[in-house]
């Protein structure tokens, strides 16, 4: 009830929908602005991360060691306000590591103690360095946003944003994400290097060890109205069709699939693609001056959510055809 009315009294500060999508808009260039005095590049892996944490979405970054994934996440944390915890992901990890356990306090009586899972955001460093069953554990506070400790659940903090990172080049000692926890992340994001003249001002910037705190830009609250906000942006039916019809493209064996699923899928996307791709390409177009997605903006975000839901076969892995390939042939095919 108090989100609602906090809601209410955040949307009486604009006279209608469009005035407050365009502060929204406002706000976000310059919450990108103050994360460039920080980040040296990574412009579009940064927009996807905010992209993800409008939408009310979590993100899994694929990146090698040293491309400030960890510095990124912290000065997003804290030009939105946000409480951060950073959990690093080890072979011995526990799910109550993660979630909490109950202990006994002075008077004997058991007491839950929270573990790191519980802030607004959550750096999973290194997901696939832990066994499936830690893994496992972050599935229940990433899709109900709750902790369940012996018969009673424990709301997480609103906003909640997981982001997990995976090192795509060291796989010894590592265990794949489960494809049912792969599923909940909304976009797969890949970090590259920079460029040269971006390492020359990232070398130039961090070597006397003076770094730009950013200011704050947003606050949780001002987070969850933006959030509830795009939830009302209406979509039209021919890009839920869209949607629809490219994640149905992606699998072998039905009716409604491409030639190139059923020669070079094992697996396709799920319905939660199609809800995901909608989302996305509503976010998308906000932050791109419209004020309703288009069938561009399904384009434009299908890459980072499908390319962790559609896997490949080994006639697909001998021809060198990669993931990409195979998203690319079917936005072509897709109407």
């Amino acid at each position: 009830m108090a989100d609602s009315v906090n809601y209410e009294q955040m949307n009486q500060e604009f006279k209608n929908d469009v005035e407050a999508i365009e502060a929204f808009v406002d706000k976000y260039k310059e919450l990108k602005s103050e994360i460039a005095k920080v980040i040296v590049g990574q412009d579009e892996v940064v927009k996807n991360i905010l992209m993800a944490m409008f939408s009310r979405s979590h993100a899994l970054l694929i990146g090698v060691p040293g491309l400030a994934k960890t510095l990124m996440i912290t000065t997003i944390a804290k030009a939105v306000d946000m409480s951060y915890n950073r959990i690093q992901f080890t072979p011995d990890l526990m799910p109550s590591d993660i979630m909490g356990a109950e202990i006994l306090d002075d008077n004997r009586n058991f007491k839950f103690v929270k573990g790191p899972v519980f802030a607004n955001i959550v750096l999973a460093d290194e997901i696939n360095r832990t066994p499936p069953k830690t893994q496992s554990a972050l599935l229940e506070a990433m899709q109900e946003r709750s902790v369940s400790m012996n018969g009673t659940t424990y709301s997480l903090p609103d906003p909640f944003f997981v982001l997990a990172t995976q090192n795509p080049i060291e796989q010894e000692g590592t265990y794949p994400l489960p494809e049912a926890q792969q599923d909940r992340f909304m976009f797969n994001i890949l970090l590259d290097y920079p460029s040269k003249d971006e390492e020359v001002d990232i070398v130039k910037r961090t070597i006397h060890g003076d770094m730009v705190e950013p200011q704050r830009v947003l606050t949780t609250d001002d987070i969850i109205f933006y959030q509830k906000l795009l939830q009302k942006v209406p979509i039209p039916e021919n890009v839920y069709r869209f949607a629809v019809n490219l994640a149905t493209l992606t699998r072998p064996g039905t009716p409604g699939a491409h030639p190139w699923a059923n020669d070079y899928l094992s697996w396709g996307a799920g319905p939660r693609a199609s809800q995901f791709l909608i989302i996305g390409a509503r976010t998308h177009a906000i932050l791109n001056g419209k004020l309703s997605p288009d069938i561009e903006d399904i384009r434009a975000v299908s890459h980072n959510i499908l390319r962790h839901r559609i896997i490949r076969n080994y006639k697909a892995e001998a021809e060198g055809l990669s993931v990409e390939n195979i998203i690319d042939k079917l936005l072509d095919a897709a109407n």
